[in-house]
Parts: C-alpha cells; sequence; structure tokens
C-alpha cells in the first residue's frame, strides 16, 4: 500500500546532488574533500547521503540516512583512503525514503566494482526495469541507478567506457550522472541538460560536482560546465569526452534558477543570484503596489526580494528569520502542531513588521498551506497590509524529471484562479511572475528550459506516465 506523508511546508522538492573526484596520486584527505563538497550541495538532497571512495584497486563505501554531518562522523571520514570518489546526497518522495535506496549504489559487475550516483529521473525506467527482469536481474531498491547498473552488467560491450555509453544512449528523461570504477571517473549529462553538471580542477586532481559552489567550498578552479550529451572520462589519460547520442533541444530544468541552485552557483554560464535578482525587479515592473517595506520568504526569496527593492524604490528588510538548525520533518495531523512546525522554522521580527504595508516575496506557491501561514503570521505581528509576490509563474502541471512536484489536483494554481488563491491564502494581493517575464530575465532564448511545471509543454513525450504516482511516490 502506498503511504502518503505530508511535508511540514510545501517547498518543491529536488532529487539529488553529485560530488566526485580523480586524482592519480593518493589524496591524504580524500573524506574530508568530499565531505565539504557534500555539505556545499546539501540543499539539494537532505535524506540520505554517501561516499564510495576507491584506492585504484577497491571500492569502499559508506551511507546512511540523515544530514551530511550527520551520517559522517569525523571518525567514518578518516577511514576514507584513495584517490578516487563519489559522493551523493538525496532527496526522495516518502514512499522509497529507505537506507537501501541512498547512494552511490556500489555494485560488482564482470568489468569490477562500480559506484553510481543519479540526479534526476527516467520517464522509461518502468519499462527497462521489466526488460531487464525477464532477462534474470534480480533488483534490491527501487531507484534509477539500479537500471542503470543493470544496463551497463548487461550491455555486451567489453569496453567499459562503451558499456556505459551504450547504456545510457537508451535511457530517457532527466540524468546527471557520476559513475566510479576502481581506477575511473564518469560524468555524463542528458542530451537535454535537464540537471547540471561541471568540471573542476584541485591542485593535479579532477572534480565533478552538481552545482559550482561545491567547486568553490574545496577551492576547485570551475573549468566548464558539462555539455547536454556529453560523457566526461576521467583517468590515468587525463580528461576525454564525446557526445554519445544526437544533438537534442536544450531543456534546462528552470527551477533551477528559481529555487533548487545556491545563489552562489553558476549554471551553463548564468548567475543564480544574477537570474534571481532580474526576476525581483521585473517583478515590481510588473505587480506593483504601495508599501512600506519588503521582505523575503527566506532564504529562497532574497534575490528575488533584493531586485524587487531596488526596483520599486521600496525599502529592503529582514521581517523572518530562519532557523537554519532545522532539519526534514514531517507535518503532524493536528492544526496546532502545523503552524508550530512553521514557527520552529521562522520567527517574525514584530519591531520591523508593526504597522507596516509589506510586500512579501517568495519564490513559489505549491499548495498554499506554508503561504497562508507565513502570511497570518506576519498579520499577528502587526503588519497592516501583506502583499504577496512571486517569483516564478503559476505551477499547475506535475513534474516528471525529478522534481517532486504533487499531481493537478494537489497543486493550489492548477486548481484556484489567483484571486481565488489570494483570498486562500489571506493576502491583501497577489502578483505573479509572468512567463513573458521570466524568459526575459533569462538572457538566453527560453525553449532552452524546461517549463512544463508552468505551461504543461515537456521536451519529452510523458503521455505513457501516471502523474499521480510520479509526483507522489516512487
Amino acid at each position: 500500500m502506498w503511504i502518503k506523508t505530508l511535508r511540514e511546508d510545501d517547498k518543491l522538492k529536488e532529487a539529488c546532488g553529485i560530488f566526485g573526484i580523480y586524482s592519480n596520486q593518493e589524496i591524504e584527505d580524500i573524506g574530508h574533500i568530499i565531505y565539504h563538497g557534500l555539505y556545499a550541495l546539501q540543499h539539494r538532497g537532505q535524506e540520505s547521503a554517501g561516499i564510495a571512495v576507491s584506492d585504484g584497486n577497491r571500492v569502499n563505501s559508506y551511507k546512511g540516512m540523515g544530514l551530511v554531518p550527520e551520517v559522517f562522523a569525523p571518525e567514518v571520514i578518516e577511514l576514507f583512503i584513495g584517490r578516487i570518489g563519489l559522493g551523493h546526497v538525496r532527496y526522495s518522495t516518502t514512499g522509497s525514503s529507505l537506507l537501501a535506496n541512498a547512494q552511490p549504489l556500489v555494485v560488482k559487475t564482470a568489468a569490477g566494482t562500480v559506484a553510481i550516483a543519479h540526479n534526476g529521473n527516467l520517464v522509461n525506467a518502468d519499462l527497462l526495469r521489466a526488460e531487464l527482469e525477464e532477462q534474470g536481474s534480480i533488483f534490491q531498491t527501487s531507484i534509477d541507478s539500479e537500471v542503470i547498473a543493470n544496463l551497463i552488467a548487461r550491455s555486451g560491450e567489453k569496453d567499459f567506457v562503451q558499456a556505459v555509453a551504450k547504456s545510457v544512449a537508451r535511457l530517457r528523461g532527466s540524468f546527471a550522472l557520476g559513475i566510479m570504477t576502481e581506477n575511473k571517473l564518469i560524468g555524463i549529462r542528458d542530451p537535454h541538460g535537464f540537471r547540471p553538471l561541471c568540471l573542476g580542477k584541485l591542485d593535479g586532481a579532477y572534480v565533478l560536482a552538481s552545482e559550482s559552489c561545491a567547486l568553490d567550498t574545496v577551492d576547485a578552479e570551475f573549468i566548464r560546465d558539462i555539455e547536454p550529451g556529453e560523457m566526461v572520462i576521467i583517468d590515468e589519460n587525463g580528461v576525454r569526452s564525446y557526445f554519445y547520442t544526437e544533438p537534442q533541444p536544450k531543456a534546462l530544468c528552470i527551477f533551477e534558477f528559481i529555487y533548487f541552485a545556491r545563489p552562489d552557483s553558476v549554471i551553463d554560464g548564468m548567475s543564480v543570484q544574477l537570474v534571481r535578482n532580474a526576476y525581483g525587479k521585473r517583478l515590481a515592473l510588473e505587480h506593483p503596489v504601495e508599501a512600506d517595506l519588503v521582505i523575503p520568504v527566506p532564504d529562497s526569496g532574497t534575490s528575488a526580494a533584493i531586485g524587487y527593492a531596488e526596483q520599486s524604490k521600496i525599502p529592503f528588510g529582514e521581517g523572518l528569520v530562519k532557523n537554519r538548525y532545522v532539519g526534514r520533518t514531517f507535518i503532524q495531523p493536528t492544526q496546532k502542531k502545523r503552524e508550530t512546525s512553521v514557527k520552529i522554522k521562522l520567527n517574525p521580527i514584530r519591531k520591523t513588521l508593526a504597522g507596516k504595508r509589506v510586500v512579501l516575496v517568495d519564490d513559489s506557491i505549491v499548495r498554499g498551506t506554508t503561504s497562508k501561514r507565513i502570511i497570518q503570521m506576519i498579520r499577528d505581528a502587526g503588519a497592516k497590509e501583506v502583499h504577496l509576490r512571486i517569483s516564478s509563474p503559476i505551477v499547475n502541471n506535475p513534474c516528471y524529471f525529478g522534481i517532486d512536484i504533487s499531481s493537478p489536483e494537489e497543486l493550489i494554481g492548477a486548481t484556484h484562479s489567483v484571486e481565488e488563491i489570494r483570498r486562500e491564502i489571506g493576502c491583501d494581493s497577489l502578483g505573479y511572475l509572468s512567463m513573458e517575464g521570466m524568459g526575459l530575465c533569462m538572457g538566453v532564448p527560453p525553449e532552452q528550459f524546461c517549463k512544463g511545471c508552468f505551461d504543461g509543454c515537456y521536451p519529452l513525450d510523458v503521455s505513457h506516465l501516471d502523474h499521480k504516482k510520479k509526483s507522489i511516490f516512487e
């Protein structure tokens, strides 16, 4: 039986973060480097974390449920000795929040031990899994990584790189992959480039990471982004790459810039911070209002709120303080406990808000439950008016490519008009960034992004998928 558990907020959830490192020489503190790289990517996954390290002959791994510092005690980190490593942080839907599904997935094959870390979601995973099961494969997890591992093992190719290329060419959907053997590190990005992946250099070692902020954290030099459809092989011969499939229309997930990525990251040449700031400025032009103060819902609304304040000339202020030491929790089934869960994470500054007309800036509205409680919290702190501004268009469609967006029936934007949403969440006015405005802020053609959660137009055929299961369960 499928069990659905509501989260304590209705923020969208991304799937994973990947961090890998390769050196021809043993790295004395390889465990610490991967640990800090994963720490920088913690925002991408908060349910489980794992590290696999090779010394050139054998692969050792450790993974657990929880945040990076909860999983990796200092004495565990010290045990990692080697020259190649692959780390992963994961978010999943509730039904698959199990240690067995934590990554990297480490498997034994004819080519040796292989570790796989995956960020994204395959839309043909069920078809591939059924085919592999008919061929005799037995699956121990519900993750797409195991499907990929079985494809590689059954590819029939003697050369490992060719086996990987042949296997990933069969995948459909979103994937940024880190694959490690005893002597290689491979990075792969899907043909549409849904998920980010970049390459860096640290002294004599090479680093792969989901975001450039992880490179900054370990003092690695950013080299470039991995291109859509590209496979990068790092081994004793250095770095080489090739494209394993024909070019496809680019479709980077637009929510990387709206919410998922850290603002200090640069993805495909675009600064996340500058894009979000531009969203806020455009939002001020599209939805002006007379007010005394602009405040963000921290932290995801901060960059856009600064942009709104700069464009509108309304002072920017800190009206909500976020408790950054709260781990991932779930809603309890009573109204009082739901209200408490929000107050644990956010607390209003009464002296700042009392008697003010407030513009509240956030990145998105999913179900609307959290927005409603935050608005009431600001009113209780004495604000005269609360005007909510959202730095993205209306979310009214499910996602099939690795983001936990609810089915349309649970998306308030799919079932309510803007005015109905305003009344439901209790603000004085409500304004969303337009699709056109969002496109103007990007600096590149809007056709290069996947915006299916806004307009229902997906880069791949998803008509065969059950959106309810894909968006709520795994």
